[in-house]
This record gives C-alpha cells, structure tokens and sequence, in this order.
C-alpha cells in the first residue's frame, strides 16, 4: 500500500503541466537539477544556525547592546504568596475586580497589593530589553546578509528585469550554484526560527508568526522540487528587502535612541508596502498565477504553490495593517516606536499603583490610603 500511495504521489500530472514531468529533471550533459535527497542538507544547517546563534548573541549582541546604551529596567519582584501564585499559575493573570476582592478577603491583603503583586508578577514573566535586543540583532544581521546574497545572485539575471523568463524552458532550467546555497540557507534558516520559537519571545501574533515559517518552509520546498527556483528566489529576495531594516528599528527602540527608531521604520513601512503590497502581488504572483496559464493548462501543483502564496500575502495585508496603526500612533506625538505585537511592560511606579486602584479615591480628591492622585502632568506621561 505504502508503494503504491507513493507512486501515486509522485505522478507527474500532479506535479507539473501535462506533457513534462520528473524525467525532465535528471542530470545530462554537465547539467544539474534539483533533487528531493538535495533537502537533507537543511539538516546540519539548521543546526549550525541554532549553534551560530547561541555564540552571536553571547559574543555580539551583548557587547553591542552595552555600546548602544540598552539598559533593563530593574524589576520589583512579587513576595511569595501560594494562594496568589496558585491563582496566577492556575486561573488568569489578569483577575476580574470581583476576583481581586475575593483574593483580598483570603489572602488578608489590600484591594491595592493583590492588584500590585499580580502586576509584578506578570512583569517577572515578561522578556527583558536585553532578550528582545539580542532577538532582533540575531535576525537583522542574518536578513540583512540574505537580502545582499540574493541580491548579487539575481541582479545579472534575466528574470530579475523580466519576470515572465522565470518560466522560460521550465522545468528543464539547470541550477546554478548561487541558487542552491540561497535556497539551502534560507531554508535552514526558517526551520531554525521553528525550532527556537519556544524560546523567543512570544508577541500577540505568534500564531500568525508560525503560519508564516510553516508556510515559507512548504513554498520553498515545493518549489524546490518542482523547479520553481527562479521564482522562488524572487520570492525570497522580496522578504529580506523589508525584514532587517524592521529588526533595526526594534534594536535602535531597545537602546532608546528615539529619533533613528523613528526614521528606520518609516522607511521600513515604506519598503514593506512596496515590496509586500505591490511588488509581491502585482508583479510576483501575477507571474506565477496569471502568466503560466497563457502557456500551460492548470494543475495542481500550480493551485498549491499559489496557495501558499496567496497565505502569505493574507498574512502581508494582517501585518500591514499593524505597521500603519504604528505610523499612526507616532508621528503625531514623535514617539518611540513600540511593536504592535510585544507584550508591554506595567509600570513598577508606587504612583501608578495608587492611581490603577479607583475604587479607592474618594470624591473629594484624595486617596483613602491618605495618598493624593494624579496630576494632569503625570497622567500625560502615562
């Protein structure tokens, strides 16, 4: 059965149009084509990236956040209190107030410290600056590398001008040397980011973010095996041009420099909307989806590899939208950026823990606890 299902997946008339198949793809005459075994050499590279890692952000990333000026805020640590951790661990980490009032009642505690002890703790959770700098620094140095390697292997292309050449002779197009170690490395890379996502950490679109790896991995693959190179090299290529300059601009939040945060997003914002909002759809995807059916009829690799596509650019329009709420947010107040995705951290100040606490201000303005509120000055900086 085993046998037979797989030579039934492997048929030709799945994979490519009618009239060619895998037999097109067998090395003659000096030429070389991909291959399936070719994919095993993602293995040791996903371990070496996983190992490259761990040494860059001892040896580089932490030097350079110390020269960049990237400070943690120190941390007030919650005191111990089993009933709270069990509830912390065990029901929410953001109790209702009726919840707040009931943990008061058992813990013999204040209104105030139940809700102050639930914000240090979800605070101890949180990464620190050094983490998430060491994070971005990691990423910005591979794309930014990736996106210049791509960039010297496509620019003497032809189907880098004229993007309708990438289906020219297809499938039968031998592969060059520049396109296996792009496609090897890039590939090893994103199976790396699966691997040590239960490390990273983790923003409010992670299920987006897994989407995203899972399906570069299936496109790169895919079109890997069915010869798809020059396209996916393009593909490839319009990814990097955005992602190291988003990755800069998070280092540069990190260390606080406000002013070149600023100008490196809004030129990232611009980069990625060009590329991931015009380029990609109108000039890529019209390529692969519009184009070949002027040459071949449809099949079904065709609707999987624009499949996988058409995720992707789903998931362009989602993060698209993040990045201009970002914009938004801060030209009008020249603000730092903060990532749209990130978990922020709660304030540790005594103040901002009077003033989270309204039930306890009375109407004459001040603070049962004897403290008075706010003024309009510290509720701006707020």
């Amino acid at each position: 059965m085993l046998s037979q299902l797989s030579d039934f997946i492997w048929q030709d008339w799945i994979w490519f149009p009618e009239g060619l198949g895998w037999a097109d793809l067998k090395d003659h005459d000096g030429k070389v084509f991909p291959k399936l075994p070719d994919l095993w050499a993602t293995i040791p590279i996903t371990v070496c990236f996983l190992v490259i890692r761990q040494i860059f952000e001892r040896t580089v990333a932490i030097p350079l956040a110390s020269l960049l000026g990237v400070k943690d805020k120190q941390r007030i640590r919650a005191t111990p209190n089993p009933a709270l951790e069990s509830y912390f661990c065990n029901a929410s980490k953001h109790p209702t107030q009726s919840c707040m009032e009931s943990l008061s009642k058992q813990t013999g505690w204040s209104v105030r410290q139940v809700q102050r002890w639930f914000r240090r703790r979800r605070n101890q959770d949180r990464p620190s600056k050094l983490k998430k700098f060491r994070e971005a620094s990691w990423r910005f140095t591979f794309y930014l590398l990736a996106f210049f390697a791509g960039l010297a292997a496509l620019v003497d292309k032809p189907w880098f001008y004229d993007m309708k050449q990438m289906w020219e002779d297809f499938p039968k197009m031998p592969l060059l040397p520049s396109q296996y170690w792009y496609y090897m490395i890039e590939l090893g890379f994103y199976i790396s980011l699966v691997f040590s996502v239960a490390f990273d950490v983790k923003r409010k679109d992670f299920k987006e973010q897994i989407v995203h790896h899972i399906a570069t991995i299936f496109l790169i693959s895919f079109s890997w095996l069915v010869n798809y190179i020059r396209a996916g090299t393009l593909i490839m290529l319009v990814h990097d041009a955005s992602d190291y300059l988003m990755e800069s601009a998070k280092m540069f939040n990190y260390a606080g420099w406000r002013r070149t945060c600023n100008f490196i997003f809004t030129l990232f914002a611009a980069v990625f909307i060009i590329t991931r909002l015009v380029i990609l759809p109108f000039w890529i995807i019209h390529t692969t989806w519009v184009y070949p059916l002027t040459l071949y009829p449809p099949f079904l690799g065709f609707y999987f590899f624009n499949g996988l596509l058409f995720v992707l650019q789903c998931l362009h329009i989602f993060w698209a939208g993040l990045i201009l709420r970002m914009v938004i947010k801060f030209l009008p107040g020249n603000d730092i950026v903060e990532d749209e995705r990130s978990d922020k951290e709660e304030s540790e100040s005594e103040d901002e823990d009077n003033s989270c606490d309204k039930r306890e201000t009375s109407k004459n303005g001040h603070m049962q606890n004897g403290y008075t509120p706010l003024n309009n000055n510290h509720r701006k900086k707020e």
